[in-house]
């Protein structure tokens, strides 16, 4: 994967055609009238995939107008906008909502994009090859006629689509051969993630048990634990 660093400070992978926008300086926020909607999502994606943790909104709130340069009151708004979208993901446990975002899902989505690609590539060369076919067979013994500069045309867009998805594909080649490895790594991340998260349920269990004398059973019925609710092996 070939990274490269831009004029402004942003980040750009020739292959995958991601591009990470600048990031955010205390010292440039006077010169900018603020960010763009979209701009504030891109430096929301980047709090999820260079922590791979998992947060509440009170959480996200802080460090993306800590770190990001995100203002509190539209943290709430954009977030939903990315969850709406599929790019985060949301579960409600007990009384609170948490979000994640791995590079997994991503990468899966650029596989899943290339294998698109490739078989749109096979099928449009297919046609291409009966189209041409078609052309020589039609040249043998007749003058120019309609159906032949209907076939030239149909060949035509047919060589432009194909130079179209090439270039698609050429996009997603360099990313293709990490994805499996990024993704093993990626849900070992999570799965850490949720086990940490298990373990501080049960400790505050146990905490409410020993001060409150509450039967697990009620506790888990309160904030809506299940009954199956254990680590991830």
């Amino acid at each position: 994967m070939n990274v490269q660093a831009g004029n402004s400070g942003s980040l750009h992978c020739s292959g995958c055609g991601w591009v990470q926008p600048a990031l955010w300086e205390p010292g440039l926020a006077s010169k900018k009238k603020g960010l763009s909607f979209e701009e504030k999502r891109a430096r929301m994606m980047e709090i999820f995939f260079e922590t791979k943790d998992v947060f509440q909104l009170k959480d996200i709130e802080k460090i993306a107008s800590k770190d990001k340069g995100i203002t509190s009151m539209s943290v709430k708004e954009v977030l939903q906008s990315l969850v709406d979208d599929g790019m985060v993901d949301t579960d409600r446990i007990g009384t609170s909502n948490y979000f994640w975002a791995f590079p997994s899902k991503a990468l899966h989505a650029r596989k899943r994009k290339l294998e698109e690609l490739q078989t749109q590539f096979a099928e449009t060369s297919q046609k291409k090859e009966i189209l041409q076919k078609g052309i020589e067979k039609s040249k043998i013994g007749r003058e120019n006629t309609a159906e032949r500069e209907a076939l030239v045309k149909e060949l035509a867009a047919l060589r432009q689509e194909k130079e179209q998805l090439r270039a698609e594909i050429e996009k997603y080649r360099e990313c293709d051969p990490d994805v499996v490895e990024e993704m093993r790594q990626t849900s070992k991340v999570a799965k850490e993630a949720a086990n940490r998260w298990t373990d501080n349920i049960f400790a505050i269990k146990s905490w409410a048990k020993r001060k409150f004398g509450f039967e697990e059973s009620r506790i888990d019925k309160s904030f809506g634990i299940p009954e199956d609710f254990d680590y991830i092996d």
